[in-house]
């Protein structure tokens, strides 16, 4: 049993490298990108607390409505992803204790995770910070019970699932591979204990709130997904999405692949072979439904968990390959930092294209390459938009009769978020805000902002509802996605807008 010293000593090393991971999920991002289009929308939906959301499960909500307590800075956005990340490396630190590892394994997991594809996911504030997190508490829970037959660390367990899914629904897919690799294991044993049942039902609970909203909407989840099937999923290959998960983590390889073997082949974790039984079981399920790549990046902390621990044991006496191979893991990320971080500003990006090009960074969800990776262009021109909205709502006279309709939800919530005017209430015709829209008066004028794709540029669409139409600007910011949205004044409207907006709402949310 290690003595208070070395406990104090393994508290402040674990503590510096959380702060070191706090410190570069701001530092390595140039000042030049705004926030991410989803993020917006994320934002929004604390304004609008419900059990569920057409887009993402309510947790997030949660999360927002917090952050706009907390007076909804950049910085405070930035920080939830970030803290986040922070529990991750600290879960894998415990999990790692928990097999017996040394203070150098406890250092190599650490290091694997903030010197990887993972520093840049925490940076974003999007569900998938807190579901890589989830998987890896949940991970960590079982092995607890396993270890010991706690009855405790089952229900810790259920709730960890429960709030996983309440962030997002991709937890199921763990799920559907844990079941089964526990079924054919010697952890099936789990099963003859009564208080499995008690734990799931405390799970079921839990999430029942978004279960029920979900089939008051018509579960519009599935509708979600079958969108994403059509526009995105379609594009992803599943050969690239077997060669890029080892990308992840491509500057921690040796330990990723010291965890996959060791559970493979080392018999001190002949236990734990549920734990390697589940992430090939769950790749395939992913590999099978064409998933996104980073859908599967809550498999890796504890597989590098157990590289780490592994490699602790081996190198333990080894100074010259432990001191190569940190230098080995901090020096790759850094090559390829430009590659991972939004270091780069978009002309410096434009100007090293090929190295971008080369890697399938630039690559977008249609299935072609553009001059930015897809995520950066996402975080421009947000700002310009906003001023754009705010100099046309600034000519309005009767606010009561204004409706401030955007092409998408980016665009609503980045307006809703910078403009200066809070009560603007920007909304569009997808994702949730379709459930936002104010129509309980007639509409009189409306602010609307076109898609960068419109090939209306004079609205002869709207000209028989409104007496004047008014062009107000267009995103000129040469690297935003948005670029070319235009944003028009819409004044004199006829009596029947109002009907038909609301019928258009109607007909978006079937």
């Amino acid at each position: 049993m290690a003595n208070p010293a070395t406990k104090n000593k393994e508290r402040f090393i674990l503590l510096a490298f959380l702060l070191l991971k706090l410190v570069l999920s701001y530092a390595l991002v140039n000042g030049v990108y705004e926030l991410h289009r989803d993020e917006y929308l994320h934002i929004d939906q604390g304004r609008h607390l419900a059990a569920g959301f057409t887009s993402v499960p309510p947790l997030t909500s949660l999360f927002s409505w917090l952050i706009q307590a907390l007076g909804n800075s950049v910085f405070m956005v930035r920080l939830f992803p970030a803290l986040f990340g922070m529990l991750t490396i600290a879960y894998c630190w415990k999990t790692v204790t928990l097999l017996k590892g040394n203070l150098l394994a406890k250092c190599l997991v650490a290091m694997a995770l903030i010197f990887s594809s993972l520093l840049r996911l925490n940076t974003l504030y999007q569900p998938n910070s807190f579901d890589v997190l989830a998987w890896t508490t949940a991970f960590y829970y079982l092995l607890r019970y396993f270890n010991g037959s706690q009855s405790k660390y089952l229900y810790f367990f259920a709730v960890t699932i429960a709030l996983g899914f309440l962030n997002k629904y991709n937890i199921l897919f763990l799920v559907m591979g844990l079941l089964p690799a526990i079924i054919i294991t010697p952890g099936r044993k789990v099963f003859t204990d009564r208080h499995f049942y008690f734990a799931l039902l405390l799970g079921l609970v839990i999430v029942v709130p978004n279960l029920i909203w979900q089939v008051n909407h018509q579960f519009p989840v599935l509708k979600h997904m079958q969108e994403l099937q059509r526009t995105q999923l379609v594009h992803v290959s599943r050969f690239n999405f077997l060669i890029s998960q080892p990308l992840f983590f491509i500057s921690s390889i040796f330990v990723l692949l010291a965890g996959i073997g060791s559970l493979l082949l080392y018999k001190p974790f002949r236990p734990y072979r549920w734990v390697i039984l589940t992430y090939l079981l769950t790749m395939a399920v992913f590999t099978y439904f064409r998933a996104k790549d980073y859908y599967a990046l809550g498999l890796y902390p504890i597989l590098l968990a157990f590289g780490a621990t592994f490699l602790g044991q081996r190198l333990a006496k080894r100074r010259a390959l432990s001191i190569t191979l940190f230098v080995f893991n901090i020096g790759s990320f850094v090559y390829l930092l430009p590659l991972i971080m939004p270091v780069y500003s978009p002309a410096q990006i434009v100007a090293h294209q090929k190295r971008f090009e080369r890697v399938g960074a630039l690559r977008w969800e249609d299935g072609k390459n553009h001059q930015l990776p897809q995520d950066y262009a996402d975080m421009q021109g947000w700002k310009e938009l906003a001023q754009l909205a705010d100099s046309a709502y600034a000519l309005v006279k009767d606010k009561d009769g204004l409706l401030v309709r955007a092409d998408n939800y980016g665009q609503a919530g980045a307006i809703n978020y910078y403009s200066k005017y809070k009560n603007i209430n920007a909304v569009a015709y997808n994702a949730d805000y379709l459930y936002w829209f104010k129509l309980d008066r007639p509409i009189k004028t409306m602010i609307m902002i076109s898609g960068s794709y419109d090939k209306d540029p004079f609205r002869e669409r709207e000209k028989p509802y409104f007496a004047k139409i008014t062009k107000i600007g267009e995103i000129k910011n040469p690297y935003a996605r948005e670029r070319g949205a235009g944003v028009f004044l819409l004044e004199g409207a006829v009596a029947a807008v109002t009907p038909i907006i609301k019928r258009e709402i109607e007909e978006e949310k079937q």
